[in-house]
């Protein structure tokens, strides 16, 4: 019976006759006998073998290096080493892949640049393992949270003809000839001819039609990849990532911010239970403060305050910024990360944005200057969280929309959710691999992705 090393290193009692296959960390050899470290990336830890040279299979011992893959049968007993509880004691021993020594990731230090130049290997060492648990661990926990209060898993589409954003940020899907497409008579692309008769896009955001089916379902999330085609070179963007965004119909930016704190404390909170191993690890070796800000994001409650606010105190703050602040702008990351790791020292909920600064779709406020957004910000990281309450005013939306130079046909769709029994509704992105940085403490997004797609890089 095959076992993994989860299973073995969490057992209750000893087990007789198991095999534990997996890749070899490291082989020590003394008279007689052999010391396998044996890793199947089920858990952090590794298990150990105890190989006697007279076992079957015992002669490829000695290609058993680094990085090769074995499976050993034995029984799982008590082990006299400090540190570990149990220690396989093997009864034949098997190389199945053989490794030589120009595997790459032998028993040392390697830093975060070198392992991105051999993506297709670096999930074996601890470093990005560890984040790849991490990672499965929170994708379910984002599930976990949503359904038990009731919200409906929707999909979707990854390709699109809207632009959520109107940045214009958007990767092109098309099968025209790029060399010699067909033109129109006035010497255009003419889009009719491609596959879908028009433009399309890799999705922004999966929020409109997130929307169409809030005001159907009631409260819905989606969670799936989103692309922009940002010219970004910084530690927090990529070019493929994943987004979760929920839409909720009945509910107000109050509402709305209470799900965003909810979630976030959800999910920190499930990763101190379920990958504290991981945690200890990215603690000591990345983060060294990483757990006590887990611990105090998960207690207590985030600070809210407006954006006007938020403006006024990293004004009064005495700093000087590389960005200035200036009211009517976004934020920028250093004006984030003071505000969260200097001045109130937790995560914070900004809203009430300036409208000038946000797209179509945000609920205007009575002020006329600012909409019903909000971002949650979180220390290391800056914004994890982005969302509004929606403009559910059908003569609001149409005035936003022409403000933006949108093109009313197009959206037709999008507009008939406010002719057809609108409601009051409000929804937001989390970007995941933003938060994975800040409960891993990883600095760069590329580092808490399998395969990263940046600009220049795919």
């Amino acid at each position: 019976m095959r076992i993994k090393v989860k299973q073995a290193l969490s057992a209750e009692q000893p087990l007789t006759g198991v095999t534990i296959s997996g890749w070899v960390r490291t082989r020590r050899d003394a008279k007689g006998f052999s010391f396998v470290e044996l890793n199947d990336g089920s858990c952090f830890r590794n298990v150990q073998a105890v190989v006697d040279h007279t076992l079957p299979g015992a002669d490829q011992l000695m290609e058993a290096l680094t990085g090769a893959s074995v499976a050993i049968v034995g029984d799982l007993v008590p082990s006299p080493a400090k540190g570990q509880k149990w220690e396989l004691k093997a009864t034949s021993f098997a190389l199945l892949g053989r490794a030589d020594e120009t595997f790459p990731l032998q028993k040392k230090g390697h830093t975060v640049e070198f392992l991105r130049t051999i993506p297709h290997l670096r999930a074996r060492t601890n470093r990005l393992g560890s984040m790849m648990r991490v990672r499965s661990r929170m994708a379910m926990a984002v599930h976990d949270f949503f359904q038990r209060r009731g919200f409906a898993y929707v999909h979707t589409p990854i390709v699109t003809a809207s632009d959520c954003e109107g940045a214009g940020e958007l990767f092109r899907v098309t099968t025209l000839d790029p060399v010699a497409p067909p033109r129109t008579p006035e010497g255009q692309v003419d889009w009719t001819a491609d596959f879908f008769a028009k433009q399309a896009y890799l999705t922004v955001s999966g929020q409109l039609e997130g929307e169409t089916l809030a005001c159907a379902l009631g409260d819905v999330y989606t969670f799936g990849p989103t692309f922009r085609a940002e010219n970004s070179h910084t530690s927090r963007h990529a070019s493929e990532f994943w987004m979760i965004e929920p839409e909720m119909a009945f509910c107000d930016l109050a509402g709305n911010m209470d799900c965003a704190e909810e979630l976030v404390k959800h999910l920190v909170k499930t990763a101190l239970v379920e990958c504290l191993d991981e945690l200890e690890f990215f603690n000591a070796y990345v983060d060294k403060g990483l757990l006590e800000r887990l611990r105090f994001v998960a207690d207590r409650p985030f600070a809210r305050v407006t954006y006007t606010e938020a403006v006024q105190l990293l004004l009064q703050s005495g700093r000087t910024f590389e960005f200035p602040v200036v009211w009517g702008e976004n934020l920028q990351s250093e004006h984030e990360r003071y505000l969260t790791e200097q001045h109130f020292k937790s995560p914070v909920t900004v809203y009430a944005y300036p409208k000038a600064a946000k797209p179509f779709y945000m609920r205007q406020n009575d002020d006329g200057k600012t909409v019903a957004a909000m971002d949650v910000l979180v220390p290391g990281v800056g914004e994890i969280v982005g969302g509004s309450q929606r403009e559910e005013r059908l003569d609001w939306l149409v005035a936003a929309m022409e403000a933006h130079g949108l093109d009313l046909e197009s959206y037709g769709w999008y507009i008939d959710t406010r002719r057809f029994g609108s409601v009051p509704h409000a929804g937001f992105g989390l970007g995941f691999e933003r938060l994975l940085m800040f409960v891993t403490g990883e600095g760069n997004i590329r580092d808490v992705i399998a395969y990263p797609r940046t600009p220049g890089h795919a």
